[in-house]
């Protein structure tokens, strides 16, 4: 791990631990192992630290999922291969992304700061609703709406349909979030979620 994968690190280590308002940068360098005006060469100051920290945690993600054979970022592309997948496949696609985004350490910890920080930094709290709320939303609801227009869902309000679809698995991570013991008990219900909007919404398989 480079100096600038080191600072990341440790930053979000401090902020998931005392929250982004409590940390300096002095901390950080600290415990790096290097002077402030060292650490200065990589980000110019905090906020720089928190932007390359939610931009690390969005090329994980797209990582993990090419992984998985999906895009990530392009609902169109995506919904081909939705529209292909049979269903007990597509149930272990959206569980595998369920696990990743539960058990990956980096991920895990940038979930921790946000939500802590959210009451407190508007930009913060933007960051949150953008990854856990907007983002998901919009995806969910041009893959839908392609997938829709291609015959493979019955088109309805595909906003309506994103919601329906993706809150399940928000609720379930917050859930298992404060309750890891509840793990099994989510996987199993998202499970059936899964399968029970292919067949509300007519998916062919």
């Amino acid at each position: 791990m480079n100096t600038k994968q080191r600072i990341l690190d440790e930053a979000l280590t401090l902020f998931s631990e005392k929250g982004f308002a409590n940390v300096f940068v002095g901390e950080i360098a600290e415990r790096v192992g290097i002077k402030a005006p060292s650490l200065y060469k990589h980000y110019k100051g905090k906020q720089a630290i928190f932007d390359a920290i939610i931009e690390e945690m969005h090329h994980r993600f797209l990582e993990q999922a090419r992984l998985l054979r999906i895009r990530g970022d392009n609902p169109e592309q995506d919904a081909e291969v939705y529209g292909s997948l049979p269903e007990d496949r597509l149930v272990r696609l959206g569980l595998d992304l369920f696990g990743y985004e539960l058990h990956d350490d980096y991920t895990r910890r940038c979930r921790k700061m946000l939500t802590i920080e959210q009451f407190h930094n508007q930009d913060l709290a933007s960051a949150y609703m953008s990854h856990y709320v907007d983002d998901p939303l919009l995806y969910h609801g041009a893959l839908l709406g392609t997938a829709a227009g291609k015959g493979v869902l019955r088109a309805e309000d595909v906003k309506v349909m994103a919601l329906q679809f993706y809150a399940p698995f928000y609720l379930m991570l917050t859930v298992c979030d404060r309750d890891p013991g509840r793990e099994a008990e989510a996987t199993g219900i998202l499970e059936k979620h899964i399968r029970l909007f292919n067949k509300l919404y007519g998916r062919s398989v």
